[in-house]
């Protein structure tokens, strides 16, 4: 029998409905697997055992007693540490939040709260969401469960690495420019972009709002539907929410790719994909054909404003959302301080990395008069445009088929000296967080190195429940990869 923590998220909900397994017993496997594993794979920040074992105790209780439960009570599940926790520590993995203990839940931990899943604990990420491997963290790096000398992606490579390693049966990522599907590619496991709006950002510490949507890490597309389920809603302390029809992500998830019109951009299988991933995506397209999918080759010709354009209006946002952390209200405040000014320049100096500092730069020199027209303003304009190139595509087909990322999985250190090198990484997944469509990464085969190959799978607004669809077929007909 497969080891409990290998099981994915609908098998053990199942066996949790059918009393074949307990929420205590589902807890205590994960718990023990992270005391096991986490010293080598790093993807924990704060592990909440009592809070979980509590948390397993009720949703057991509550199944004793016949309540009706959500199919995820019970299920133990992994949370990235920008989401706000009532009581429990969120550091966004920055020595500014190191000691910050909210006073309140964000949406989606309250929707999984009511769900009664079971919180395992808030996992690593790059500082404040700004990273492509999970190195910019303030406290370690998290390392890949594929290969541990690699990277697990970033900014989720926490997410990633504790669904991939056994250490959680779900997690919960954030996705600003590719942060949930990047380091699902690398990790070998399945992430959710869901549409901008769709799920409450309510709580989500800020990166970029415009950009920034919430999603689910799990072993399989069904596991994905089984988290949107719960996540998917409108919530009106959210100014951006939708008030989108209710959906049921698992209903008709069988239903096939028969007819299914992929489009597939051929800009991205351009120049600097490596090789292994070109082949692997390519493959994975021919399967769709060989399920009774129809495959086109199309143009994406805004791919090469798409990174430029991110970079300028992401860098804008962070430089106006990290504003607040002056070490006034609440965050690192420096003891040394003689007077305002250098209060907020050393709380400043002393709280933010690399990474966070030379992206407020950039922000605040893109916002500053005389060079927001130039730099800004253009950005929006190259905005407008890469939304119109999908809507064009979509006139003509379902899906759009891509690689996740240009490489698999690099070697932790081996781009840390370079930001350009790391910011090209992006290159296939920033469009999707421009034009506010959902996208799910899943594994379609492996390099040379045995290392995860991911492709992403594209659809227009709210179209989830197709995009699932899909990667299911994929999954049932190709195999999920242990």
């Amino acid at each position: 029998m497969k080891k409990l923590t290998l099981w994915s998220a609908c098998a053990l909900s199942e066996a949790l409905g059918k009393r074949e397994v307990s929420a205590v017993e589902a807890a205590r496997a994960y718990l023990d697997e992270i005391a096991r594993r986490d010293g080598e794979i790093h993807a924990y920040l704060t592990v909440t055992e009592e809070e979980a074992l509590a948390a397993a105790q009720a949703a057991d209780k509550a199944r004793g007693c016949g309540e009706a439960l959500s199919p995820l009570a019970g299920v133990p599940v992994a949370l990235k540490d920008n989401l706000c926790t009532k009581g429990i520590r969120t550091t966004c993995a920055s020595r500014m939040l190191e000691n910050f203990i909210p006073p309140y839940d964000s949406a989606v931990v309250e929707q999984l709260y009511a769900a009664r899943a079971v919180p395992l604990g808030k996992v690593n990420m790059d500082e404040f969401a700004m990273g492509s491997s999970t190195e910019n963290s303030a406290f370690f790096p998290t390392r890949n469960p594929a290969d541990p000398s690699r990277v697990p992606g970033g900014s989720s490579g926490g997410s990633a690495a504790a669904v991939a390693a056994g250490e959680a049966a779900l997690a919960i990522g954030s996705d600003t420019g590719g942060s949930i599907r990047q380091p699902a590619a690398f990790c070998g496991v399945v992430g959710m972009k869901p549409t901008y709006g769709l799920v409450s950002r309510y709580g989500l510490v800020a990166f970029a709002s415009s950009l920034d949507q919430i999603g689910p890490l799990a072993r399989t597309a069904a596991d994905c539907a089984l988290a949107m389920n719960v996540l998917a809603g409108h919530d009106r302390r959210d100014a951006t929410s939708l008030c989108a029809p209710k959906e049921d992500y698992l209903a008709g998830l069988d239903a096939g790719v028969g007819g299914l019109r992929i489009a597939l951009p051929k800009e991205y299988f351009g120049e600097g994909i490596q090789p292994a991933v070109k082949d692997a995506v390519l493959a994975a397209a021919r399967r769709f054909e060989a399920m009774g999918a129809k495959v086109g080759e199309v143009s994406f010709p805004t791919l090469d404003d798409a990174l430029p354009a991110y970079y300028v209006l992401s860098s804008a946002e962070a430089s106006s959302n990290l504003a607040r952390f002056d070490g006034v209200r609440y965050g690192r405040r420096s003891a040394e301080a003689r007077d305002i000014a250098e209060l907020y320049r050393r709380s400043r100096s002393e709280g933010f990395g690399a990474e966070v500092k030379r992206r407020i730069l950039l922000g605040t020199f893109v916002l500053s008069a005389g060079y927001a027209d130039a730099y800004y303003k253009q950005a929006l304009r190259a905005r407008t445009l890469i939304a119109r190139d999908f809507a064009d595509i979509f006139q003509n087909y379902d899906i759009i088929l891509s690689p996740v990322a240009p490489t698999t999985a690099y070697r932790l250190g081996e781009k840390t000296a370079d930001p350009m090198q790391m910011y090209l990484g992006d290159v296939y997944t920033v469009p999707v967080n421009i034009a506010g469509l959902p996208a799910v990464s899943l594994p379609c085969g492996k390099d040379e190195e045995g290392l995860p190959v991911g492709m992403q799978l594209i659809g227009p607004a709210l179209g989830e429940k197709r995009l699932l669809q899909a990667a299911h077929a994929f999954q049932t007909e190709r195999g999920v990869e242990q």
